[in-house]
């Protein structure tokens, strides 16, 4: 980068975080002024908060990359989103707020016992701590590949970064941080928009971009089809995604915080609901950059991989180096011939002769396909290579624009837009992980500990979640493509913790010990079928919570048979 671009980065990044840093620098000893800054946040600061802690950098890194790979129809995973909302809005929102707890999982405590309040609690930890990791590797995935620095070393200079500013500050830190961070997240994202059309071919604007994409199948918005094995259709979205949703924003103590913050039940409804009009069109939004990229790299060459490390790894081996840069020679050939199948394309379109188009998109395929054939046999010549390494691409398509493309100062701007994405996730889950920690299981043990004392084992709790999840970042890069592997890990915990919660609300006749071993028995078998079948991770969603719900009733009716003398 040049010395523009790291003017650009560092000041972004220093004057965030040390404008929240200063700005919470007489967060009080209290609970509740730590936990949830003095419950005082505004609806449009919790709106912004709620979408600043779901867009980690793995949205900016990944997701373009999935719709350049698949097209858009990872979309239909928000589908229920908006639903979702509305319910929690109508149901959870008023219990949290009258008992004015400090997590959502106070309340099972109440409604049930300690042990399935406890239960609730370490599922959301272990979930929650994971994909904590998986948003720190995104941003190190990022300064590594710019700097050449070891990816391990990236992660941890990250992580104690935002490690500071939450220790220091609390809820109220995160919150003030995270809205300069989405200010700068959809600035930059309008920028890459707009110079992604502005640099196709003189005679391609957006329309005709628009055009190549849907011929080549990338705005597969809905899919009506309903297929189990299917990971995005409409229906998963509308029910699985609607179920993941329910559970994220409602029982997931990183989201659930931000609204337990908010000044009453109006201020938390009303930032519940602008996440739901935003969140979509965001989305929306994003996925339209990977398509985007998509088009613009059927006029412009792309790289035989993406993942640049990799490939400079590979391309200093005697042994494998002459084999890629022949692979190269190919895939620079079949471009210029899949370039003018492009050109063809648009020609044909704009005739609307239907024989021209469909040669058009004949030639098309038969060049991509070849392009492919090439991109794989490079895939396997890389996996040859450095078997240690993974060399997955979709992560890599938007970084590989921004840093070849974009424009002096821009280039900062773009890389201040992952970072930034990445501290406000992470950071918020930090926080979510110290409060569950402290409240649910460290406090309830010793009920006459001060508020100053819980303060300080809330920045110890901090500090330990921040170098766990440091850990567990180390080995993402073993994963699949990162924003489908944070939404699988969650699948798989999501519905257990959901299903306690509809017990909760509205099977009153249930008790703690049925829905507590209900909620074991789910979760080893939401395990066993992520093992052993193919079913579309979605709906783990539905099949968590349904079970749990099933067998609490069950085993409710059962010991209630027991209890009923003879």
């Amino acid at each position: 980068m040049s010395t523009l671009d790291w003017l650009v980065l560092g000041g972004t990044l220093l004057f965030i975080v040390g404008y929240g840093t200063w700005r919470t620098r007489r967060a009080g000893e209290t609970m509740d002024s730590y936990l949830l800054g003095d419950r005082q946040a505004q609806w449009w600061g919790i709106g912004l908060s709620i979408v600043a802690t779901q867009a980690s950098a793995i949205t900016f890194l990944s997701t373009p990359g999935q719709a350049y790979d698949d097209g858009m129809r990872f979309i239909q995973f928000y589908f229920g989103l908006p639903l979702a909302m509305v319910l929690i809005a109508i149901f959870a929102v008023p219990i949290y707020q009258r008992l004015q707890v400090f997590t959502a999982y106070e309340y099972l405590e109440g409604r049930f016992d300690r042990r399935t309040r406890t239960l609730a609690a370490l599922l959301f930890l272990v979930q929650r701590g994971l994909s904590n990791g998986l948003s720190l590797y995104a941003p190190a995935l990022v300064l590594s590949a710019i700097l050449g620095w070891n990816i391990n070393l990236t992660v941890w200079l990250i992580g104690g970064l935002m490690i500071f500013y939450t220790v220091a500050g609390g809820t109220r830190a995160v919150a003030v941080t995270q809205q300069w961070q989405v200010g700068v997240i959809f600035t930059g994202m309008v920028v890459a928009g707009y110079l992604l059309v502005h640099y196709l071919p003189a005679d391609i604007g957006f329309t005709e971009a628009m055009q190549v994409a849907g011929n080549q199948g990338k705005l597969n918005l809905v899919d009506f089809n309903f297929n189990p094995n299917d990971r995005y259709n409409f229906w998963s979205g509308m029910t699985g995604g609607l179920f993941l949703a329910l559970s994220y924003f409602g029982t997931d103590q990183s989201q659930v915080q931000r609204y337990l913050a908010g000044r009453n039940i109006t201020e938390s409804r009303l930032g519940l609901l602008m996440n739901g009009l935003v969140k979509v069109p965001m989305q929306f939004g994003i996925l339209l950059i990977g398509v985007l990229l998509f088009v613009f790299y059927q006029f412009n060459a792309p790289p035989i991989t993406f993942n640049r490390p990799i490939y400079d790894q590979v391309a200093e081996s005697v042994e494998h180096g002459p084999a890629l840069r022949e692979l190269e020679r190919h895939h620079a050939t079949v471009f210029e011939a899949q370039r003018q199948a492009s050109q063809q394309l648009v020609a044909a379109v704009r005739t609307g002769n239907p024989d021209e188009l469909a040669a058009a998109q004949t030639h098309l395929q038969t060049t991509q396909a070849a392009a492919r054939g090439l991109r794989t046999e490079t895939q396997a010549l890389l996996k040859k290579a450095a078997p240690s390494a993974e060399a997955k691409d979709t992560d890599y398509v938007f970084l590989t624009f921004v840093l070849r493309y974009l424009p002096q100062g821009l280039v900062g701007l773009l890389i201040a837009v992952v970072l930034s994405a990445a501290m406000g996730s992470a950071a918020s889950g930090l926080n979510a992980l110290a409060s569950t920690t402290v409240v649910d299981l460290y406090r309830p043990s010793r009920p006459h500990l001060s508020g100053a004392h819980c303060v300080r084992a809330s920045r110890w709790a901090t500090i330990g979640w921040g170098v766990l999840g440091i850990g567990f970042a180390t080995f993402a890069a073993r994963l699949e493509n990162l924003i489908q592997a944070v939404n699988i890990l969650g699948s798989l915990f999501y519905g257990t913790i959901l299903g306690i919660f509809v017990v909760a609300f509205f099977l009153k006749a249930i008790g703690g010990k049925a829905v507590f071993w209900a909620a074991i028995l789910a979760e080893i078998m939401v395990l066993l079928l992520f093992w052993r079948t193919d079913i579309g991770y979605l709906w783990f969603n539905i099949i968590g919570c349904m079970l749990v719900v099933v067998l609490a009733a069950l085993l409710s009716v059962r010991t209630t048979q027991r209890s009923i003398p003879a």
